[in-house]
């Protein structure tokens, strides 16, 4: 490994203009590739204290020997320079987006005396008129097929072309009408040059004109009584409609635009293209790369332009580029996109209407060929089998982690505070396990103790399942110290059913697991009666004591419990049918966050005795995993299964979690005191407030003015009077930034 002090430039060597600088290795291999309007301040960056770099920018420069660089006069030639540079030299540290295939195009060869229809890939070729990409090689064939009807243009090969004039009879298409037949002489080249030449303008966008002559003619057959020229008019025009649907108009305005978008994490990043001719959807296209260099989404995007139009000149730059984020220098790449299109480009990001929403789209397509990237790697039992090898090496685990658990805290601003278990066996997702907690120990917010609140509530149940199946007592009564081993016999081990918490009148016991994808709850959920503390206790008593009553001779089994889900239904169930929860320990704790969390979550582990179970922490900021009582990350390599499947299992407890907290939070806010008014549904519940106008009128009101409202009697009258008296605010809220009063919300209260 290098010092990067040992070749840092001296001081005033650096100029000050806009050039292109490359860094060399030992080798004199080229390893990055970058530009700067001033060369002096962009490469002074990289020789700063290491420990102010991004990792990767880290690696590049202790990994280079040597940096170098090239003025140019313009910023506009610092990016073509950039552009080939990198295509020379392919630096490992530089972003590149490589296809994971060939992606297709229709292609017109203008260049042959009689032009040709045909799917082409790979290197484009002079004189051939292409359209696309699109993602299916059968979508073309099928969009050839409807508009041969109208435009029967060669699609032959050179070979079979060469037999029809050869033999003097045509292919097959020729017969049925799908090719105008040059080889054997039915049409002049000239003729045949214009069917194509109309082709290409047809999917150009300029379909108008070609049905409408085609209706008109249709109209004039059926005027002269010429019914069967009329029926075939027809069908080609609904041929050239069925083609024209397979790509609909997205762009009112007849746009000639291409849509950019990116998604990314911190190792990967998706990108998505929508090419948009004539308003129309004409192609698309996408890539994953490794996020090698610490680059932004506007470093991906002005990355993806160089890519995408580098080689492109003419019309294959369209006339606006649309993206989610603008270059370091947007003035700069829209003039070299101009220079390379001999007109006008337009680069900017889309603020309202038709664009934005279908940037939106596009968007969408990014994060799903992101998770879909990731769910293929996850899915390949060898990657996964790899990944949990490479876990638990870098844990020091005794064997793969086969069922691994993940937690994580959501809450915005301290309110609304819910936690997440997400569930991975052999590297797959398991949804049926998944549960989701309230936190209910405390108010406010405090990631730590939330954290330790869920585990400590998880495994208490766990604790408690074991009891009532007798299993594994022998084995936690030796794992625990001699001074606990003789009050178990006679009263519960700390953990056991007596410190879970008790059931809630007003729905799920501060313990009990909320359902997965489902409700948020089904009921109360039996806790187990006489927790110490009462609800929401959380650690097990230092010493234990006999209970009273029955109990004393033994652990008290915890009541059986309830489904909470359909999900249930297809998992591990007792013998009575109902499915099992917390039955099954993991052989790996995940938690969201660094090593406070990670402390946490052991020391709620080491409370209830739990000693065979490992913890880690997945911090979001670097990709660190911290292990309990380490001052020091585990940092695995950013190429690493295992790391990949740690970001993964992460990714979807920070989802699940969130997807309760909101829908949480906007029940809370939808709620209104007319609620909980027995008999009092929607409808008139609507009437109440169309009636009066707002909740604080409406509490105003008398029973009588209640009772004009129509469908309401006086005992309903006398309930909504009762309820809004009970929820009267003792007084006006004031907002402290302004010192306005904040009036009760006028809405709809549904």
């Amino acid at each position: 490994m290098a010092d990067p002090s040992s070749y840092r430039p001296k001081p005033g060597e650096i100029p000050d203009s806009p050039g292109v600088y490359k860094f060399r290795d030992e080798h004199r291999r080229v390893i990055y590739v970058g530009k700067a309007k001033n060369l002096r301040q962009r490469v002074a960056n990289y020789f700063q204290d290491l420990a102010n770099l991004h990792p990767r920018t880290r690696t590049m420069v202790t990994t280079a020997a040597s940096v170098e660089w090239t003025v140019v006069s313009t910023e506009v030639e610092a990016l073509q320079l950039e552009y080939s540079w990198i295509k020379e030299f392919d630096p490992r540290f530089n972003v590149k987006y490589r296809d994971d295939k060939s992606y297709p195009y229709l292609a017109v060869t203008l260049n042959e005396e009689f032009p040709r229809v045909q799917v082409m890939r790979g290197a484009k070729k002079k004189g051939v008129r292409y359209f696309g990409p699109y993602g299916h090689a059968w979508a073309i064939r099928e969009t050839v097929d409807l508009m041969l009807r109208v435009f029967p243009v060669r699609t032959c090969s050179a070979g079979v072309f060469k037999n029809a004039e050869r033999t003097g009879r045509p292919c097959l298409l020729g017969y049925i009408g799908k090719c105008s037949a040059p080889c054997v002489g039915r049409v002049t080249p000239e003729e045949h040059r214009e069917l194509a030449e109309d082709f290409c303008a047809f999917m150009a966008g300029r379909t108008g004109t070609y049905i409408r002559r085609l209706e008109k003619d249709m109209a004039q057959a059926a005027e002269e009584m010429e019914y069967e020229r009329a029926a075939r008019l027809r069908d080609d025009a609904g041929a050239l409609k069925r083609a024209m649907e397979k790509s609909a108009v997205v762009l009112a305005d007849a746009t000639d635009a291409d849509l950019i978008a990116v998604a990314e994490d911190e190792l990967e990043a998706a990108l998505q293209i929508f090419h948009v001719r004539g308003g129309r959807v004409r192609g698309q296209r996408g890539w994953v790369t490794d996020k090698v260099e610490a680059v932004d989404t506007s470093g991906l995007v002005e990355h993806a332009l160089q890519q995408l139009y580098g080689e492109e000149r003419g019309d294959a730059v369209p006339k606006e580029v649309l993206v989610p984020a603008l270059p370091e220098d947007p003035d700069a790449v829209a003039q070299w996109l101009t220079d390379r299109r001999g007109s006008q480009v337009s680069l900017r990001i889309p603020q309202r209407g038709d664009k934005k929403d279908l940037m939106a789209t596009v968007q969408r397509n990014a994060q799903q060929a992101l998770g879909l990237h990731k769910t293929k790697r996850a899915s390949d039992l060898t990657t996964r089998s790899r990944a949990l090898e490479e876990i638990a090496e870098a844990l020091g685990l005794d064997a793969a982690p086969l069922r691994v658990e993940c937690y994580d805290i959501s809450h915005l601003q301290g309110d609304d505070v819910v936690a997440s278990m997400v569930v991975f066996e052999d590297g797959l997702a398991r949804k049926s396990e998944y549960r989701r907690f309230q936190i209910k120990g405390f108010e406010g917010q405090d990631d730590v103790r939330s954290m330790h609140e869920v585990i400590g509530r998880r495994f208490k149940r766990y604790l408690q399942e074991k009891e009532r199946t007798g299993e594994g007592d022998e084995q936690h009564a030796s794992d625990a110290p001699a001074t606990e081993a003789a009050p178990s016999a006679a009263g519960p081990a700390p953990g056991s059913p007596e410190t879970a918490e008790g059931p809630s009148a007003a729905g799920p016991a501060p313990g009990s697991p909320e359902t997965a994808e489902g409700p948020s709850a089904v009921g109360p959920v039996p806790g187990v009666p006489g927790a110490a503390g009462g609800p929401g206790a959380l650690e097990a008593p230092t010493a234990p004591t006999a209970p009273e009553g029955p109990a004393a001779t033994g652990p008290v089994p915890a009541p059986p419990l309830a489904p909470a889900s359909p999900d249930d239904a297809t998992g591990p169930r007792e013998e009575d049918g109902r499915p099992k929860r917390f039955a099954y320990p993991p052989q790996l704790v995940v938690v969201d966050g660094g090593q406070p969390q990670v402390a946490a979550a052991q020391r709620a582990l080491d409370e209830l005795g739990i000693h065979d179970i490992a913890v880690c922490g997945l911090a979001k900021r670097l990709e660190e995993v911290w292990l309990p009582d380490d001052d020091d990350p585990v940092v695995l390599p950013r190429s690493s299964e295992g790391l990949y499947l740690l970001q993964r299992i992460r990714d979807e407890a920070h989802r699940f979690a969130i997807t309760y907290q909101r829908a949480k939070r906007a029940k809370r806010i939808r709620s209104s005191p007319l609620d909980d008014v027995s008999g009092l549904g929607e409808t008139r519940k609507q009437a109440l407030i169309k009636h009066f106008g707002s909740v604080k009128k409406l509490r105003q009101a008398t029973i009588d003015q209640i009772c004009e409202v129509p469908g309401i009697g006086r005992r309903t009258a006398e309930s909504v009077a009762a309820a809004l008296a009970a929820t009267a605010p003792a007084a006006p809220a004031v907002n402290t930034a302004t010192g306005e009063i904040i009036e009760e919300d006028d809405g709809d209260s549904s």
